[in-house]
């Protein structure tokens, strides 16, 4: 169990803290929803939680099986909704992977990242793809 706990500091700003590392993290409101966008917002953290998740996921799985993902690059794009409810609609997550494929690895891998604990516990009408570029 890990406890985070924060405070709403007003102007649409939260502060969060990571109790077990005492790590803190700002967010702010998007501009196209009344907020400066000087952070991180909460959908932006739930795309970064997504793109991270599959990142460790496939380490841990790639790191069980000898191999090293040090320099693996990811990019996620998040898509709102235009109408209500304001929600996420879609997050495009890309991988450069810094190995080159094998069958082997690509179902290891790709299997790993389609099925993080985050992917796994976004919303079913959340699109998720995943785009895998692998060295050559």
């Amino acid at each position: 169990m890990v406890k985070i706990t924060g405070e709403y500091q007003g102007d649409l700003h939260c502060l969060a803290i990571h109790e077990p590392s005492g790590s803190r993290l700002g967010t702010d409101a998007p501009k196209d929803n009344q907020g400066r966008g000087e952070a991180f917002s909460p959908t932006d953290l739930t795309a970064t939680s997504l793109a991270t998740c599959i990142a460790t996921t496939m380490a841990l799985v790639a790191r069980k099986h000898g191999i090293d993902l040090r320099g693996l690059k990811f990019e996620v794009t998040k898509e709102m909704s235009a109408d209500a409810p304001r929600r996420i609609l879609r997050l495009t997550t890309q991988l450069w992977l810094p190995i080159p494929k094998t069958d082997t690895l690509a179902q290891l891998l790709e299997h790993a990242a389609h099925h993080c604990p985050v992917h796994q516990s976004l919303h079913p009408q959340v699109e998720k793809p995943v785009v895998f570029h692998w060295s050559s």
